[in-house]
């Protein structure tokens, strides 16, 4: 049976425990709002740029001349996945959900026959999947998403790596799978190609609530230069700015589940220093009721 120095030790250091969660919850809460409001920002020219390509593509017809990252190479067997996680951990199921998203999607390919290859953008990704996968593994990059602002010059490294690897035919299709930031309490995974260019990922249909026939993006504009010159150059640049925007998400994601996954640490610590010190209270009772009963036998003997 522990005895009483055992349970004040035990609560001690719980009450460190709750210090430290604490700190982490007001640190998460702090870095949490600038990440939302850096997402928030860059949320409407991602969108508004995938509308806009959307509409250019519907006017262009795809042939053979057309860009590989709109037509496709003609093959879809090998596929890479960018997997994007933090680097770091305490932050609840944000890592384990998006890794397991992840391993579903790949082992979903390797069961059609399909070469599947990864490229990790967070060290927990890489730390995890290495494990079971670090032979499909082709790159990784850290130190990106945890910083105090996150930079669309560090996140062209990965458009750029992405981009050099498409153009020397190691892969056909590219995924890319991060967590979405829609609330504090809920960041989901997403699965999303970056490439070919996919029309419907990019924008939703206008429909008419009225009319039943769904209406897709229009182009009531001539363009100079073609079509197809300006999607050579604005597809590249689409996939730096989707893995920016993912990015933004991922980093606010990742200070939202921390800040949540502290506030429960928090509040578990508290209930456990209250259970101890019941506990603690119990035992100091009994051992003063045993040291007053030998107390009385000892007298009465004498």
């Amino acid at each position: 049976m522990p005895s009483l120095r055992d349970y004040r030790d035990r609560i001690a250091s719980v009450k460190s425990t709750r210090k430290i969660t604490s700190a982490m919850k007001m640190v998460a809460a702090s870095k949490l709002r600038r990440a939302q409001e850096q997402a928030e920002a860059a949320q409407p020219y991602a969108i508004a740029m995938g509308e806009m390509m959307a509409r250019v593509a519907k006017n262009v017809v795809v042939n053979g001349s057309s860009s590989k990252l709109l037509a496709g190479t003609g093959s879809d067997q090998r596929h890479l996945l960018i997997v994007m996680t933090s680097d770091r951990g305490l932050c609840a199921g944000f890592n384990a959900n998006l890794v397991k998203q992840a391993r579903r999607v790949a082992y979903d390919l390797i069961g059609q026959k399909k070469d599947v290859y990864i490229v990790c953008i967070g060290r927990k990704g890489k730390d995890v999947l290495q494990r079971d996968m670090g032979t499909h593994i082709w790159e990784s990059f850290t130190g990106m998403v945890g910083k105090k602002r996150v930079e669309y010059a560090e996140v062209s490294k990965v458009s750029d790596y992405v981009l050099e690897r498409f153009e020397s035919g190691d892969f056909d299709v590219c995924t890319l799978i991060y967590n979405e930031f829609k609330s504090v309490l809920v960041q989901s995974p997403v699965v999303s190609q970056l490439i070919p260019f996919k029309m419907d990922d990019a924008v939703q249909d206008n429909a008419d609530p009225v009319d039943a026939a769904p209406v897709g993006p229009t182009s009531p504009y001539d363009f100079e230069p073609t079509e197809e010159e300006i999607l050579n150059e604005l597809l590249p640049r689409n996939i730096g700015v989707q893995v920016f925007r993912a990015m933004l998400d991922s980093a606010a994601g990742e200070q939202a589940a921390r800040m949540t996954a502290m506030d429960n640490a928090t509040r578990n610590a508290g209930d456990m220093i209250n259970d101890l010190t019941l506990i603690y209270n119990r035992a100091r009772q009994a051992a003063i009721t045993k040291e007053l009963i030998e107390i009385i036998s000892g007298a009465e003997a004498v």
